[in-house]
């Protein structure tokens, strides 16, 4: 049987694209080498009772269009907002941003008046820019070496675009894409714990510190969600993250996707520099008009492509292109809620997320150690409790707490990840057990993921959560590679789908969406010609 589309991987991205291109009418397959669909968009029952988000684990960037036009919700996505960041502080005392602007302001207050009265004025700053930068996310990226005079007139409007904006806001476009997240947050704020917890989102998925350039733009990045409109909100998805790559493929198999799990791709099929298929690993060929990849570039291109597939100078580009894992997971099965010192029992600040996270040099001690080939021994750590909000993920009486943890260097230079994996799980329990002391005496079981593990099981390379860093020279029209940011590549019919693409990572969907267009107006393209041929 030959399919229009054959798409490699069963992550969201893949799905999204799946779902958007069989609407059109196209026939497709979706083949995924794990046994659940997701990719790292998971749901897993690790421990008996206890299903857990394992990897990505909170959901924001989800674009709405997506929600909206495959009708998520009819296919059982269900999103429950996070309520606000608690950072406990070893002295005592604590830093709880909450849902509730005003509460947060008196918050904030308490430790600085100042710094109360600039977070309103940041937060319309960022609202400003961050209009600005949705609409790109769902655009194709221009490409600025072409002389094609469409190219040209999108450069041209995003110029214009930027020229629209107020001077200030020009000049805090300039910053974000420029300085370190710290340096931008110096400009708003003096409470140490408030910009370092604050800065942890100009981390994630890098390898850089909050003190690094260009982190000020990831910062943007994760500011950008919305729930339900609501502008910088953060949710879970009621059964974990696996229930959104769930909600995606129910609708994509209801516009007739043919999804396959436990069917690894071994090979692209290429003649003549076109893509026609796939072979799987058990020997199976399947053809294809096009063949997508939600992999990343170097699984794509240097494990699944024969030698000698693709020019010298775009294999020089991949390469380049720096995965460099900074982070690892530790997924907790819990008999009880850990007790906080600074702001003891149970409670609502238990029901968001939970920031290791005290002091801006804090994290960037937690950087050093990164840089020089070892885990931090004492990490920025980001905490769930997703069984709060989702009883169905654990036992009655019993909880799940997810734990990301950064930094966690893909290579150490002391050891492999393998030897020294439960060594790092007890470094997270010795380091929230500061905060927490009852924590040991009520962990039940315990999962480890290293970046390792994340490049094993999962497909991520180097364990990079977005299938590479999200660094300026890595974003927009330079990702994956110059002149390729447009989902095709060197090989004819052969696409990219996954975060590796333009706008990137998180459970964001935009990349799927985004390569289904490029490859139906592709489509669309070819019958034209085909027609003025005839």
């Amino acid at each position: 049987m030959k399919y229009d589309v054959v798409i490699i991987g069963g992550g969201h991205n893949g799905l999204t694209a799946a779902a958007y291109l069989a609407r059109a009418g196209r026939k497709v397959l979706v083949l995924e080498r794990r046994h659940v669909l997701g990719g790292a968009a998971v749901t897993e029952e690790v421990f008996k009772g206890f299903r857990f988000s394992v990897c990505s684990y909170v959901v924001s960037l989800l674009r709405p269009e997506i929600i909206r036009e495959l009708d998520l919700p009819r296919h059982g996505l269900e999103i429950l907002p996070l309520d606000g960041t608690f950072t406990p502080m070893p002295d005592g005392d604590y830093l709880w941003r909450m849902n509730d602007h005003a509460r947060t302001r008196r918050e904030i207050a308490r430790h600085s008046r100042l710094d109360a009265e600039a977070y309103d004025e940041y937060g319309r700053a960022m609202v400003e820019m961050g209009r600005f930068v949705k609409p790109i996310l769902n655009m194709l990226p221009p490409d600025p070496t072409s002389l094609d005079p469409r190219e040209l007139r999108k450069l041209f409007a995003l110029v214009q675009r930027f020229r629209s904006l107020s001077r200030q806001d020009q000049y805090n476009q300039v910053q974000l894409m420029t300085m370190s997240a710290v340096d931008f947050l110096d400009q708003w704020f003096e409470t140490d714990v408030l910009k370092a917890t604050m800065s942890a989102s100009g981390i994630i998925g890098t390898f850089l510190g909050v003190r690094s350039p260009g982190t000020a733009y990831v910062l943007l990045h994760h500011y950008m969600g919305e729930i339900d409109g609501a502008f910088r909100s953060w949710g879970l998805a009621r059964g974990g993250t696996g229930a959104i790559s769930n909600a995606i493929a129910g609708a994509a198999r209801e516009a007739g996707v043919e999804i396959r799990t436990q069917a690894p791709v071994a090979r692209i099929l290429v003649r003549g520099n076109r893509a026609h298929g796939v072979v799987l690993q058990n020997g199976d060929e399947i053809e294809a008009g096009v063949v997508a990849s939600s992999v990343d570039p170097r699984l794509t291109f240097l494990r699944l492509l024969e030698e000698g597939a693709l020019p010298e100078e775009f294999l020089d580009d991949i390469h380049r292109y720096k995965f460099r894992g900074s982070s690892g997971k530790v997924n907790m099965a819990l008999d009880a809620l850990p007790d906080f010192a600074s702001m003891p029992g149970e409670g609502a600040h238990l029901r968001g997320a939970i920031s290791i996270s005290p002091g801006v040099d804090y994290m960037e001690r937690a950087y050093d150690a990164a840089k020089y080939g070892d885990f931090s021994p004492q990490p920025y750590i980001d905490i769930v409790i997703p069984s709060l909000t989702d009883p169905s993920v654990a036992p009655p009486g019993k909880h799940v707490m997810s734990c990301f943890v950064q930094y966690a260097p893909y290579h150490l230079k002391r050891g492999t990840w393998d030897d020294r994996r439960d060594e790092f799980g007890d470094t997270v329990v010795s380091t929230l057990a500061q905060y927490a002391p009852n924590l040991r005496n009520i962990i039940r079981h315990r999962q480890v993921l290293t970046p390792l593990d994340l490049e094993r099981e999962w497909g991520l390379s180097e364990g990079n959560i977005f299938q590479g860093e999200l660094t300026l020279e890595q974003l927009f029209f330079l990702r994956p590679a110059p002149g390729w940011a447009q989902y095709r590549t060197p090989i004819d019919s052969l696409y990219m789908c996954g975060s590796a693409t333009h706008p990137g990572g998180g459970i964001m969907g935009a990349p799927g969406r985004n390569a289904a267009m490029k490859i139906l107006a592709d489509a669309g393209g070819r019958r034209q010609e085909a027609g003025g041929r005839r």
